[in-house]
């Protein structure tokens, strides 16, 4: 019986993170298709947009995307995904938590021995699954960014040192440096090409990337832009700046390596331990949620479970908030 049930949750995770993969590595979407079609000289290129790209949303997806658009929470789920470069919209993100809770309480109600409780327990923390994914791929990117800002200063004041305008010098980044900066400026580039402001395209930048360094350079290349000066000179002070942040960072991150190591197994091995339990030994687990029952419901059980979670999440942030260095 436990092994059926564990093959039939395998099963349905493998389906789910198959699901999953598909929708992430979905196709440009239609602004992004619209923007391509300029080259790097700023030329048009006479090949249309195919219509089934323009269809890349169900009917459904749209109808919603409708539903809820201009609301304060669509507009910033809209931003979260923006910086971390998700090719999805706010409609196919919410779809995605029902799915996982969905799928979640299946495989948590075979493994727990058709447990309601069991299934509940891990649809709820199915749904913050995405949330985590998001705030992961926005580190990750944000670093690689951070970490690439300094050779971008470097490329731009070499190319304004030997008579690039500014606008050219954003275009060599684009060509030049791997991703992700390399995207956000070609982006920065075409805006500025089809007629945005630079102020505003830099600013729509600042916005899809949250990074302190950024604000340096774009504040920089608008206060010169508006009062004239060298911004060559300028850019390489900041560049040298930068360097000397992102060292820095590095030592510390070596350096509080262990603690953050030490916070992700001391929260994980209680979990990971009950669910092994479980497993192995339910009716030794399930002395855990007896009498008194209360609709149906092991009331101590569930409260020490609750009580268990909450201090296990309380520990880790602590522990988090002591390794977090900021510089």
């Amino acid at each position: 019986m436990i092994s059926g049930a564990i093959l039939v949750g395998v099963v349905l995770m493998n389906l789910l993170i198959i699901g999953a993969f598909a929708v992430l590595e979905r196709r440009r979407t239609v602004v992004e298709e619209r923007l391509g079609q300029i080259t790097q000289a700023g030329q048009l290129v006479s090949t249309p947009i195919d219509e089934d790209q323009r269809r890349q949303s169900t009917n459904l997806s749209t109808a919603l995307n409708r539903a809820i658009a201009g609301r304060g929470f669509a507009d910033r789920i809209q931003r979260e995904l923006a910086r971390a470069d998700l090719k999805l919209n706010v409609a196919e993100y919410l779809a995605l938590h029902i799915l996982l809770a969905f799928a979640f309480f299946a495989a948590g109600w075979l493994i727990g021995g058709r447990s309601i409780f069991m299934g509940l327990l891990a649809g709820i923390g199915a749904l913050f699954v995405p949330r985590m994914y998001l705030g992961y791929q926005q580190r990750k990117r944000l670093r690689n960014f951070d970490n690439q800002l300094g050779d971008m200063l470097n490329l731009v004041v070499n190319g304004l040192r030997a008579g690039y305008s500014p606008m050219q010098a954003l275009e060599s980044v684009g060509r030049e440096l791997p991703p992700p900066i390399s995207v956000e400026f070609h982006r920065v580039v075409q805006e500025i090409q089809l007629g945005l402001p630079q102020e505003a395209a830099l600013a729509n930048l600042t916005r899809r990337v949250p990074s302190a360094d950024l604000d340096f350079v774009v504040t920089a290349m608008n206060v010169q832009r508006e009062v004239g000066g060298n911004l060559a000179e300028i850019l390489d002070n900041i560049s040298y700046t930068i360097r000397e942040r992102v060292r820095i960072k590095g030592e510390i991150a070596t350096l509080t390596a262990q603690g953050q190591i030490t916070a992700w197994v001391i929260s994980l091995l209680p979990i990971g331990l009950g669910l092994f339990l479980w497993i192995i030994n339910r009716s030794y687990m399930n002395s855990i949620f007896g009498p008194p029952i209360v609709f149906g419901l092991p009331i101590c059980g569930i409260a020490m479970v609750v009580t268990a979670l909450i201090m296990i999440a309380t520990g880790f942030a602590i522990v988090q908030k002591i390794v977090d260095i900021e510089v």
